[in-house]
Formats: C-alpha cells, structure tokens, sequence
C-alpha cells in the first residue's frame, strides 16, 4: 500500500491521474498538457506505473497511458482494510471516540 499512496504524494503525479481520468493519452499529449521537463515526466509515470495505478501501451515510437482500475481497486481495499473512511462513507466517530456531530457548527 505505502508504494501506492507515495506515488500519490506528488503534485505532478496527481496532475497526470487527473489528466488520464478525462481518458487514455499519449505520452506526446501528455507532455503538450503539462509544464514538466520530459525528463521529469518520465519519471512520474514510472513511479505511477511501478505503484500499478497506470498502465503503458507502446504503440510505435510512441506510448499510451491509462489509468489502471485495479490499481485503485486494491488501494481501496488496503485503505477500508486498514481502517480508512473511503470518499461516502459515514464518519461515525471522533478520534476522540465520542459520536461525531456532523450538524455542529463551528467557529
């Protein structure tokens, strides 16, 4: 899990899922849409790929990425087997172990 979550720990690399969830691109694209040194995004989708949240189609001379959904599956389910509230489920308790109140205004 942690060589998941690292590779989700860079802006850069964040910048490129967000770009792939609009679908697959290539590496060309990729490199049109961002302001990275081709260096540098090279090295962001081999950590994305490594962490097995992307995956690459060599096509030519060229590469295709996409989004890998069973990278995502399995971080989910290492973060709800850890514990961790996913994006819809309910927080029911502080950290301090009391009920939450969701409706409390705060300060």
């Amino acid at each position: 899990m942690s060589n998941r979550l690292g590779a989700l720990a860079d802006p850069a690399r964040l910048e490129i899922l967000g770009i792939l969830a609009g679908g697959g691109r290539c590496v060309c694209d990729l490199r049109a849409e961002m302001t990275i040194a081709a260096n540098l995004l090279s090295y962001h989708l081999r950590v994305l790929r490594e962490a097995g949240l992307v995956t690459a189609i060599r096509r030519g001379r060229w590469i295709d990425y996409r989004l890998a959904p069973a990278g995502f599956g399995a971080l989910w389910c290492e973060l709800s087997e850890a514990g961790i509230p996913l994006p819809g489920e309910e927080i029911t308790e502080a950290m301090c172990g009391r009920p939450c109140e969701l409706d409390e205004v705060r300060p």
